[in-house]
């Protein structure tokens, strides 16, 4: 069986399709891998800002298109670019790769956030970002910023930005953990709802694939990804709004920490459940029912 694997071009998402690849390439010698790259809509349009466009599966819409047009078997994508809904006929996979999932600080004159001088400019394309960052440091100035990581590297330097703020999955898999100033507590910065994690995305009726996957795959990982989307969903996510997830499955409990706010960043709201595991299937929609009254109804 030969099996083609659909990605974006650029350097980390080729990064994370080979590293998805070799895994099954292990597993499954007896068949053979493809790499189909596909430009999506986010990586042709590099000019507006993403808080400006429907941001809505634009990294992930022609992928999807080639799986339902038997172009592709199966699609890699960071997680976090996935909408809450899939188009019909698509499922996700099981979770096979989720590296850390906090953000982390890139700075260039500066040794920590407290550090930093006064009315430092700092650049993100996340308002979840931004407004959490805000929170602890209110002089800071944000300023936007888009591109792949080397691209936000470059822009940091030459337009002489005091910093950036970026996902440490990304800069883990593209060898850059060196330059890494801060990693932020989740406590600090709630990361975007499955940041860190490798999203395997194939047509729904594919049960052999989808039991290739689930062989490899990261059950704990899984079962928290689910609890995150869920949450993204209860929420309407995919809208412009800050919204982030972290899920922590224990022993004998389940720690779901949560952010929401408005799009001006007037409103930010951050909270933690923690229950019992039987609650693991209800704690989402707890969180987004706190949510929606403290922040979408208040």
């Amino acid at each position: 069986m030969k099996i083609r694997i659909g990605s974006r071009g650029s350097k980390l998402a080729l990064l994370q399709t080979n590293q998805i690849m070799e895994m099954l390439k292990q597993a499954y010698p007896q068949h053979t891998y493809e790499i189909v790259i596909v430009k999506t809509h986010g990586d042709m349009n590099q000019q507006a800002r993403l808080d400006q466009m429907n941001t809505s599966g634009i990294f992930v819409k022609e992928i999807e298109q080639q799986l339902l047009d038997h172009q592709i078997d199966l699609a890699v994508h960071s997680m976090k670019d996935m909408p809450s809904e899939l188009q019909e006929g698509l499922c996700l996979g099981d979770v096979m790769i989720r590296e850390d999932s906090r953000d982390v600080l890139v700075l260039q004159h500066a040794a920590s956030l407290s550090e930093l001088k006064p009315h430092a400019i700092i650049a993100t394309g996340s308002k979840r970002r931004k407004y959490q960052l805000l929170k602890l440091r209110p002089d800071l100035e944000i300023t936007h910023i888009r591109g792949n990581i080397d691209t936000r590297l470059k822009k940091m330097k030459d337009m002489d930005l005091d910093g950036i703020v970026v996902a440490a999955a990304a800069m883990h898999r593209l060898g850059l953990k060196h330059q890494i100033t801060q990693y932020f507590d989740e406590e600090e910065m709630i990361p975007a709802v499955t940041q860190g994690a490798i999203g395997l995305e194939l047509r729904s009726d594919d049960e052999a694939l989808k039991d290739m996957i689930h062989t490899l795959s990261l059950p704990l990982d899984t079962r928290e990804i689910k609890v995150e989307r869920a949450y993204l969903k209860a929420m309407d996510g995919g809208c412009h709004s800050p919204i982030g997830a972290r899920c922590h499955i224990k022993e004998n409990s389940i720690q779901l920490r949560f952010v929401y706010g408005n799009e001006e960043g007037t409103i930010l709201e951050k909270s933690v459940l923690e229950e019992p595991l039987e609650k693991e299937h209800e704690i989402a929609e707890m969180a987004a029912a706190y949510m929606k009254q403290h922040v979408k109804e208040g």
